[in-house]
């Protein structure tokens, strides 16, 4: 099938341009894995909006603003917050069900927001609500085709610009090239690329690697959040601890009992995130302990069950009983504030190829995001890039276009994940960042007929050097990227990094 528009990825930015797309055209929506496998399934935390009667959206916009620190496109910023409201309104409209008390919204409140705006479903479950009502939405409307368990290899290119993809099936002899008039990359976040991260296994960064390899420009990828608290126990996944269990009075204790985000911050444990999982790691190294305490049970049994069923049950899975001990918890990699740069409509550097959701970087984030605020961006912006993709019916679409393919390195995966969390993590230094580079050039790739593992380790080798080169371009400390050895922010540095293939790291 060649459809006029394809969407690669098939969570809340995906599947929120697909819908729009649909009234212009034949949409193909394609996943690696299941169609229900993304970030989006596992957004525990809420999608912040100002909906409540004691918010506004210029509210919500400063607290953005104060946690990109210096780095967001106030142009994005606005658009979020003021095209927010109606977006969730709409998602309403369509049966997503948020929690409620006597028929109103219930707002929580989470780290470096100033007013209750944060929306939950079913407690802990809100990515899974929003995603759920947009795939039912979408698979209502006759234009738009699924496929799941089809890699995208790489992106067809033209002189005219993207032309298409290549996609993997399982079995194939080899990938097949599919052709449309735009492509959208909403492919999701690259915490696969760590060693530790509460992503989905799917999570390798495919939308940067392949953009980058077809010229688009990646800007900001330096910056990469880490989550303060992930369940750090011996045989579990480092399974993300809502933000909303500190919003809910959660404290951080050290593994000798105390308390001690009041002395790294004001906002203790609602600090941003950056400075709790810095704290974090210092109390680690200063106790010697592979992990901190997250403490809920002063809130008692029914209201922990009640607010958090679904981290609740995965605790006691594992041997935890949240409403009677303390967690052990410890970072990991969250989300990526950088990708594919676009404009406020999706669209990349690259005609015909638009992002939308964690794999672009339209500069809302900044230098670190603001909690909740990624839902919103993958839902606002999804709609914004599927209705930019309208226009792009009348461009003329050649099935001759080539793609950047690189055979993927002949190294392990986990190591260059070992790699990256190493020197390319939550401290930075130029000395880690230069050795994490060599070590990555000294491990080119090798030429062999590769399989679907092959071509996610080749995107993951890809996107750690490009995360190197612009850390170690940067030399301050802003927002999630932290230099060892350039504590300070640096005015000169209040800029957006950009790099092209071809060309080194750019400031603008």
């Amino acid at each position: 099938m060649n459809p006029d528009f394809l969407v690669i990825g098939a969570g809340v930015a995906g599947l929120r341009a697909a819908i729009e797309l649909a009234e212009a055209g034949s949409v193909l929506v394609v996943a690696k894995a299941n169609l229900r496998e993304s970030s989006s399934e596992y957004a525990q935390g809420g999608v912040a909006v100002a909906l409540s009667d004691d918010d506004e959206v210029n509210l919500h916009a400063q607290d953005t603003l104060f946690a990109g620190d210096g780095l967001c496109n106030a142009a994005a910023v606005h658009t979020l917050v003021e095209e927010g409201p109606g977006a969730i309104q709409q998602l309403i409209d369509w049966g997503a069900e948020f929690d409620r008390v006597g028929g109103a919204l219930t707002f929580g409140r989470e780290a470096a927001h100033t007013r209750n705006r944060v929306l939950h479903a079913h407690g802990d479950s809100t990515g899974q609500e929003i995603a759920r009502t947009l795939y039912r939405k979408a698979a209502s409307l006759p234009n738009i085709v699924f496929r799941g368990y089809a890699a995208t290899v790489d992106l067809l290119v033209d002189a005219g610009g993207v032309t298409g993809a290549l996609l993997y099936a399982p079995g194939a002899a080899q990938p097949e090239p599919v052709t449309a008039h735009s492509v959208l990359l909403a492919t999701g976040g690259l915490g696969n690329v760590y060693s530790h991260t509460t992503n989905p296994t799917v999570a390798t960064g495919d939308g940067v690697a392949m953009a980058y390899r077809a010229g688009a420009a990646i800007a900001d990828i330096e910056f990469v959040q880490f989550h303060p608290t992930a369940l750090c126990l011996p045989g579990a996944p480092p399974f993300l601890l809502s933000e909303a269990l500190r919003g809910e009075g959660a404290q951080l204790r050290n593994i000798a009992g105390e308390r001690f985000m009041p002395r790294y911050h004001p906002m203790a444990e609602l600090a941003p995130r950056d400075v709790v999982a810095r704290a974090i790691v210092s109390e680690m190294v200063r106790t010697g302990a592979s992990h901190v305490l997250l403490d809920l049970t002063h809130r008692g049994a029914e209201f922990i069950r009640g607010r958090f069923p679904r981290v609740y049950e995965t605790c006691a899975r594992y041997g935890v009983d949240i409403s009677t001990q303390a967690a052990p918890v410890a970072p990991a990699a969250h989300y990526a504030m950088g990708g594919v740069r676009t404009d406020l409509n999706g669209q990349s550097t690259l005609p015909g190829l638009f992002a939308a959701g964690e794999a672009a970087c339209t500069g809302v984030h900044g230098a670190n995001r603001l909690a909740s605020n990624s839902l919103l961006e993958g839902v606002v912006f999804g709609a914004r890039a599927g209705k930019a993709m309208h226009q792009t019916l009348s461009r003329s679409v050649s099935d001759h276009g080539t793609c950047g393919f690189v055979a993927p390195p002949g190294v392990n995966a986990d190591e260059i994940r070992r790699i990256a969390w190493d020197h390319c993590g939550i401290v930075r230094s130029a000395w880690g960042l230069s050795e994490a580079l060599q070590w990555l050039t000294n491990c080119p790739p090798q030429p062999r007929e590769a399989s679907p593992a092959d071509y996610e380790t080749r995107n993951i080798h890809q996107v750690v050097t490009l995360i190197a080169q612009c850390a170690l371009a940067r030399p301050e400390s802003r927002g999630a990227h932290y230099r060892s050895d350039y504590p300070e922010k640096r005015p000169e540095f209040q800029k957006h990094s950009e790099i092209r293939k071809g060309s080194g790291v750019q400031f603008r």
